[in-house]
């Protein structure tokens, strides 16, 4: 069963959310919040799978409530999905590098709702390739400069290829395809870099790949 709580300042958008997950035999929405602060309690309590987290909330916003949940040991667990009005907001990106696994837009389709859910329980994260080059891309290119790159020498000159495909946005049979090997191959290499780069998740590869210079907006490891 995957355990959800819903952070939102809309009661009305919660309703709707809440009745599509619940009304699925795989999903249980645990605990529903107005603002961040509640969520965070009420993730601590609970510990879900997946807290679906607006950004502009009353009291403590979407980000430093992610920022928490991220950071603290005794939510290893818990997958960060911030919702969102429009795609393009500089504060998704800024949620994605504290630690969020990606982001749903709140007008989405119901069954890609359930699909990011259960995609973000089992590990994956919320970033399509379009989305990693729009979003990523262009908040990077604004962003205070990149950081230190020292971490990448962990890395084998193969990992170092895949987490740069990976900041491009492929997904695993993509990264596959393009460099010739098998899938379950390509994820031991995901695998891999996440633990030595201590990444939460996918997302925070793509963000350490653009950070590190690695991959840089407008560039492609083709």
């Amino acid at each position: 069963m995957i355990r959800v709580v819903l952070a939102d300042d809309q009661a009305l958008l919660r309703a709707g959310i809440r009745a599509l997950l619940d009304a699925e035999d795989d999903i249980e929405v645990v605990g529903e919040a107005a603002d961040g602060t509640e969520a965070l309690a009420l993730v601590r309590r609970h510990r879900p799978d997946v807290v679906l987290m607006d950004i502009r909330m009353p009291r403590t916003d979407g980000l430093e409530a992610t920022r928490q949940v991220v950071s603290d040991p005794d939510l290893e667990g818990t997958r960060v999905v911030v919702l969102t009005t429009f795609d393009l907001d500089e504060y998704v990106f800024e949620a994605v590098r504290s630690g969020a696994s990606g982001f749903l837009v709140k007008d989405t389709e119901p069954a890609e709702l359930l699909r990011g859910v259960r995609a973000v329980a089992a590990g994956d994260a919320l970033l399509s390739p379009g989305v990693t080059r729009r979003l990523i891309g262009e908040f990077a290119s604004r962003s205070r400069g990149f950081a230190d790159s020292s971490a990448l020498a962990l890395l084998t000159e193969r990992e170092r290829e895949v987490v740069g495909l990976v900041g491009e946005g492929l997904s695993n049979d993509e990264i596959a395809t393009r460099l010739v090997m098998s899938p379950a191959t390509a994820k031991t290499h995901v695998s891999r870099a996440m633990v030595k780069l201590h990444a939460r998740d996918r997302a925070q590869l793509v963000v350490l790949a653009y950070e590190s210079g690695l991959v840089r907006p407008g560039w492609s490891t083709a």
